[in-house]
């Protein structure tokens, strides 16, 4: 089964970090946005592993993302 999760990427002093919006414990960093999000591919992998091997839920994609306009 395939599930989707969204990606939030930040730029930092040291490049980019990564986090997913559903899932906040997988986080990284990269040095370009393209290094930060294969980083990020493989930190998702390993955690989805790590919860399979503990018999933990693992988080579904659940978020609804709104812009909100105002005045600035």
């Amino acid at each position: 089964m395939t599930k989707t999760y969204t990606a939030k990427y930040t730029q930092i002093p040291s490049g980019y970090m990564g986090q997913l919006i559903e899932w906040p414990e997988v986080v990284t960093e990269g040095k370009t946005i393209e290094k930060c999000r294969e980083m990020l591919q493989d930190a998702l992998k390993e955690m989805i592993k790590a919860h399979k091997q503990q018999k933990k839920d693992i988080p579904v994609g659940r978020v609804l993302f709104e812009q909100l306009p105002a005045e600035v």
